[in-house]
């Protein structure tokens, strides 16, 4: 009865363990939709572009945007994101103009949002360009420079 329950259980055991391996190697990798994604699992920080709309409630938090802004922002932030996507998939450039591309197109979308704020937001705004660019600076981001962490 003993030797029983001995094998039951290092029979579960050894089930338990080998069907993550099994699955993973069944499981497709990720799509590109889902590599866009935001990685939540990790702190609160992401791989990949934000989320236009996770991003819009962020400068709304800091920077208390209306609702109007809101709408505007988030727009920005969809045509940021459609363009990258565009420009990703665009294997005519080298990576150096594709990099240089995605600088235009980030600071063209800063630029529109900044242009939508009052003049207090424009401040708070220009404090958190100016933090996004020291992290950069220190090594931080990818050729985007994504945001700092937030405190």
């Amino acid at each position: 009865m003993f030797k029983q329950s001995l094998l039951t259980l290092a029979a579960a055991g050894l089930i338990s363990i080998a069907v993550p391996f099994a699955t993973a190697q069944n499981s497709p990798s990720p799509s590109n939709d889902q590599q866009a994604q935001p990685m939540q699992d990790n702190g609160g920080r992401h791989h990949g572009p934000p989320d236009p709309a996770e991003r819009t409630k962020e400068l709304t938090k800091h920077l208390k945007l209306t609702t109007d802004q809101q709408g505007k922002v988030q727009q920005a932030l969809e045509s940021q994101r459609s363009q990258m996507e565009s420009l990703h998939q665009d294997s005519s450039l080298s990576q150096d103009d594709r990099r240089s591309k995605m600088m235009e197109i980030r600071k063209s979308t800063d630029d529109q949002i900044r242009g939508l704020l009052d003049s207090n937001q424009q401040k708070k705004w220009d404090e958190m360009q100016a933090k996004r660019q020291q992290w950069k600076q220190n090594g931080h981001g990818g050729p985007q420079g994504g945001p700092p962490p937030q405190q």
